[in-house]
């Protein structure tokens, strides 16, 4: 019986770091420059299409709008691509002190102390490591990324689209993306939960990423994305990977 305990002990100890690990999150891409420059030359490519207008861009980020694009506001940045924190930054950005209280290093050239991103960014490793995370970065129509800013996402069914045909609804801090968009945000989502526990949904998020996910299944990009993200930093994307092998068993 004692034999029959300490092996069943064994196998505890020894399947616990591997159980940890298989949720892990990027370790190996620690600058968010550096995050961007990999998926424009590693991941991007060849498929060099927007996540929200499916607007086409080239190496030199020059951006071809679809017709009927219209937009009020940043209308400079409506001419280059950008790459956006599907999860905002500040979501997970505020669980860090020095986003929320500054550290006593943060100081600028003036004397003056400083908080926020620029703080986290210059003192702690792990947040660095979550901003630089190239599942959660997908190019974006500068604009969209813009008005989008911090917002969560929600449906807003009586809003009209705040960008012409590029079906993105953005009314009282609220933000409804296209519908091509929503299961790979949904999946970014419930990725990012999953890799990082400093992560939290609100229960309403989270059963509005439940069902994306199930209403707006992976595509073959979005599972060849994934792929070469995993192959460049090292971990894999659960969540994506799980629903990737079930397309590939049907």
């Amino acid at each position: 019986m004692k034999i029959r305990f300490i092996f069943a002990g064994l196998i505890t100890v020894f399947s616990l770091p591997i159980f940890a690990q298989s949720y892990q999150g990027n370790t190996s891409i620690h600058s968010f420059n550096k995050a961007k420059k990999t998926l424009e030359r590693q991941v991007y490519h060849d498929h060099r299409i927007t996540l929200y207008c499916d607007a086409k861009f080239d190496k030199n980020k020059n951006i071809t709008l679809p017709n009927g694009f219209t937009t009020e506001k940043h209308v400079k940045r409506a001419k280059r691509v950008e790459w956006e924190h599907v999860v905002p930054a500040e979501n997970f950005g505020r669980t860090f002190s020095e986003w929320r209280d500054g550290h006593s290093d943060c100081v600028n050239n003036k004397g003056k102390n400083f908080k926020g991103r620029k703080c986290a960014e210059k003192m702690n490793n792990e947040y660095r490591l979550m901003q630089s995370d190239l599942y959660n970065l997908y190019p974006a129509v500068g604009a969209v990324n813009a008005t989008r800013s911090n917002y969560n996402f929600a449906m807003l069914p009586s809003s009209k689209s705040s960008f012409g045909v590029c079906e993105v609804k953005v009314h009282g801090r609220k933000v409804e993306p296209t519908i091509g968009s929503r299961g790979r945000i949904a999946r970014t989502y419930l990725y990012m939960e999953q890799a990082y526990p400093r992560f939290r949904l609100s229960n309403q998020q989270k059963q509005l990423m439940n069902a994306w996910d199930k209403q707006f299944p992976v595509s073959e990009w979005e599972c060849k994305r994934a792929k070469r993200i995993e192959r460049i930093q090292k971990n894999r994307n659960h969540i994506v990977y799980e629903r990737c092998e079930a397309l590939n068993a049907k």
